[in-house]
């Protein structure tokens, strides 16, 4: 038997999938979990083949989770799904070791191939998404701009930037003013609203 993972925060969704997972003569959901940061001991605990992680979850994102599986689990094959087909999600979450990359509305047999697949060494992505991660091209911001872009979603001053990221405002107004530029934005939450709807934060 594939012993399945199943993390995703919305309740009917996951028991929707583990459902219809649960129909395949060879698999079987022997754990779920609503958090990204309750996958990997959840993985341990069970002896998990296959982790089918959502990305927008509470605690840790399904590209951090994956990331993290990477590093302490490496023979664990990670699936994620998503409802959002970011291209930048795509590449970020190969980038984190994740094996599949499908969106949420694929059908129940195309999702049970791809858990097969990957475990037969395979990757397996959605070719709408991975055209379109292609035609977008790679993540233009830095780690580093990345990082503080995303810390000012919350509309925090530089000032207050500065101080939880240990910079100096000036190194934090001039990360900003680059993802600005590079995203093509009149202002920082123009900025960060195009870098999270490509993916990219």
């Amino acid at each position: 038997m594939i012993r399945l993972l199943l993390a995703e925060d919305q309740s009917m969704v996951r028991e929707a999938l583990a459902a219809l997972l649960g129909l395949e003569p060879d698999f079987e959901v022997v754990a779920q979990v609503a958090r990204g940061d309750e996958v990997l001991e959840a993985a341990r605990a069970h002896e998990v083949d296959v982790a089918l992680l959502d990305i927008e979850m509470p605690g840790m994102t399904g590209i951090e989770a994956a990331a993290q599986l990477r590093r302490e689990l490496p023979e664990l094959k990670v699936v994620v799904l998503t409802t959002f087909g970011r291209p930048g999600y795509l590449r970020s979450a190969m980038e984190s070791g994740a094996s599949a990359f499908l969106v949420k509305d694929a059908p129940a047999a195309q999702l049970a191939a791809a858990v097969r697949k990957v475990l037969a060494g395979e990757r397996v992505i959605d070719p709408t998404l991975a055209a379109a991660a292609l035609a977008e091209g790679a993540n233009p911001l830095t780690d580093r701009e990345r990082d503080v872009l995303r810390a000012a979603a919350d509309g925090s001053t530089n000032a207050e930037l500065a101080e939880a990221l240990h910079l100096s405002q000036g190194t934090v107004r001039n990360y900003l003013s680059t993802a600005i530029q590079k995203l093509t934005a009149r202002n920082r939450a123009e900025a960060v609203r195009i870098a999270r709807e490509k993916g990219w934060l």
